[in-house]
């Protein structure tokens, strides 16, 4: 009995960076487990008046988009949990899983914009429905992007699991646009990236480099975030007179 607790107490602690460390180990569950906690956390601010308890009720495809959306969500935390248990087979049977239930939130996505911002501009009377299409449009063009892109390279694992690292932090505008500070000062785009820049420290302590991944996915969604705000609050005429007929 006294060998086995000095054996054990000889055991090397394990290291906190570099490959194999707690970092290594925890990293991309600790994030799934953050994206949960935002959800919860934008949402609960708008979610009884909005959805649960309206004064005027909201369409109804508006619960199965809830739904689906929260689908995306714990489907991202099981199969990062699958990883860290090293379920690995379990993990790989899911995952075509998750590539049916993106492609149903794509097409979803853009007709929950369609019609949220029929009933926004039609019976609520706001008066800039139509050009807050572009910030819902351009979610699913960058979330669905990077999905395609990790189904596509699904037998390469370090850049499957930060594309969809990305394509998940690309949905996290949606609940922290819920809180009124962050959605006036138009800081939703910039908090979803410092999310997506815990990634790149992840790389930096673990691989003393950054993925090629960030590299080359960062410059241009950070480009088409600050054109989705230029159409949103500039509202140039021609996104107006685009947004207009759809909305009509």
């Amino acid at each position: 009995m006294a060998s086995v607790t000095q054996s054990a107490s000889r055991r090397p602690a394990r290291a906190l960076t570099g490959r194999g460390g707690l970092v290594d180990q925890y990293f991309y569950f600790s994030m799934s487990l953050l994206v949960v906690a935002i959800v919860v956390w934008g949402f609960n601010h708008t979610v009884n008046q909005n959805l649960f308890h309206p004064a005027i009720p909201r369409p109804r495809l508006l619960w199965i988009h809830a739904v689906v959306f929260s689908a995306w969500v714990a489907f991202y935390v099981l199969q990062s949990l699958l990883v860290r248990t090293r379920n690995v087979k379990l993990h790989r049977r899911l995952g075509w899983f998750g590539a049916g239930l993106a492609a149903l939130m794509v097409p979803l996505g853009f007709a929950i914009a369609v019609i949220m911002g029929r009933f926004d501009k039609h019976v609520l009377n706001l008066t800039d429905a139509d050009q807050f299409l572009s910030v819902p449009f351009g979610d699913m063009l960058m979330f669905g992007t990077c999905v395609a892109l990790a189904i596509a390279w699904r037998r390469k694992p370090d850049l499957r699991r930060r594309l969809l690292f990305v394509a998940t932090c690309a949905l996290l505008d949606a609940p922290f646009d819920r809180i009124d500070y962050i959605f006036d000062h138009n800081l939703g785009f910039l908090c979803l990236d410092a999310v997506v820049l815990l990634g790149l420290a992840r790389d930096l302590v673990v691989d003393k480099r950054v993925h090629k991944v960030y590299l080359a996915a960062m410059p241009p969604i950070m480009i088409v975030q600050a054109l989705l705000i230029y159409l949103y609050r500039g509202a140039p005429a021609w996104w107006v007179e685009i947004g207009r007929r759809i909305l009509r």
